[in-house]
């Protein structure tokens, strides 16, 4: 199996300006890394500067022999007025072209982040016509560039193994399917195995992540489950997320997609990257999945 990072693994140093999006594509080479993801390029908001930038980091990826094998994006499909959802739709369509300039053959969006839009409460099965029609315009302009679009179970509407499937059947195209992050599903308190278990069929790409979930507040554990629990990312393998198990699940169900490191936790992002991509290597190999 090919492994990739996500850049958002990296955000530690981002952030404090130790690295730059491309020198992201050389440490996860140093790593030991076949492959890069890349979350939100530099310059949101100016669709030519962000295509600049892209070239760049598609550059530097070209002279270290690295594949940049997904692009994920923040986005809403469901908006009051039909004006502003298409709005939406045609700027997940200029963000699929910087996915294009990068050479990325996936694409993850967003959905929404919420089950409110200006004090009005609205629920999962209100939006999901619309958001399904957005996410099938959406496909349809990246299939014309090669690109295969998908949502991951991310954000507070779409973290159920429930909800996605039927956003997959609802959307109900051959270009579009689920980035099944195997971490995110304890948000919504569900086992992660099980969870994994009902959207493997339709994943086009996988998240590695773990969690540390506990009862009571716990070191950096402070955010919140539905239920009321804590917690907190960790270290790939060393965490509460049933990995292996995890693991097995897509091996069995026929996944031939990139394994991506997305970590999330407080240790030096650096040490704990190289960590985790040395147990997640160490459970496929207990796995034969060559």
């Amino acid at each position: 199996m090919k492994i990739s990072v996500s850049s958002y693994s990296f955000a530690q140093y981002i952030r404090s300006g130790k690295m730059t999006q491309p020198d992201c594509v050389e440490k996860a080479k140093e790593l030991g890394f076949d492959a890069i993801e890349f979350t939100d390029i530099d310059g949101a908001g100016d669709i030519e500067k962000q295509k600049k930038n892209a070239v760049a980091i598609r550059e530097k990826a070209d002279s270290l022999g690295m594949t940049i094998n997904a692009y994920t994006i923040g986005a809403c499909l469901y908006k009051d007025s039909a004006a502003e959802r298409e709005a939406e739709v045609q700027r997940l369509c200029s963000q699929l072209e910087v996915a294009a300039v990068l050479g990325a053959g996936v694409m993850r969006h967003d959905v929404c982040y919420s089950l409110g839009t200006k004090g009005a409460s609205r629920s999962f099965d209100m939006m999901l016509p619309y958001i399904a029609d957005g996410a099938r315009k959406v496909t349809e302009y990246g299939e014309k560039l090669g690109i295969r679009t998908c949502t991951e179970n991310h954000g507070y509407i779409a973290q159920d193994s429930d909800r996605v499937e039927r956003l997959f059947n609802a959307v109900a195209h051959d270009n579009y399917g689920l980035l099944v992050d195997m971490g995110n599903f304890i948000c919504a308190d569900e086992d992660p195995a099980l969870a994994v278990s009902r959207v493997a069929p339709y994943a086009v790409h996988a998240h590695v992540k773990d969690m540390l979930v506990r009862n009571e507040p716990y070191g950096t554990c402070r955010a919140m489950t539905r239920g009321g629990k804590y917690f907190c990312g960790t270290v790939v393998g060393e965490g509460d997320i049933p990995v292996k198990r995890c693991l097995s699940i897509l091996k069995r169900a026929g996944y031939s997609g990139y394994l991506s490191i997305e970590f999330e936790g407080a240790e030096d992002c650096i040490n704990a990257i190289s960590r985790g991509l040395s147990n997640l290597k160490g459970f496929l190999a207990e796995l034969d999945w060559q």
